[in-house]
């Protein structure tokens, strides 16, 4: 679904292992983002629509119980938070409202 509203080809978006560019960290609002499992996820929406190309290094993910920081509550909320932050992406993409998640610093966009 992410890969669909964003219209990119990533392999995952939820390891949340991750390299950025200097000028990525400058560029995006990263102040509008949450403070908890969504944050990365984010951060990857925004760099998808500040323009920003994104490479990828495959690395092994074990999940297992002890090493599992998050319940079945917060992992529904986190899911619908995926959907929430792609959604929101893809209408400010098409011009109909604009979230200031996706406003890059220093560059404001026109008012709702």
């Amino acid at each position: 679904m992410e890969n669909i509203l964003l219209r990119e080809k990533l392999s995952e978006y939820h390891t949340g292992y991750r390299a950025f560019d200097r000028k990525v960290l400058e560029t995006i609002p990263l102040m509008e983002n949450s403070d908890d499992f969504l944050f990365d996820n984010q951060m990857l929406a925004q760099t998808v629509y500040c323009g920003f190309r994104i490479g990828e290094i495959s690395c092994p993910t074990k999940y297992f119980t002890d090493a599992s920081s998050i319940n079945f509550k917060r992992s529904v909320i986190y899911g619908f938070g995926v959907l929430s932050t792609a959604f929101k992406f893809r209408i400010q993409k098409c011009g109909i409202k604009n979230y200031a998640i996706f406003d890059p610093k220093g560059k404001k966009l026109r008012p709702d």
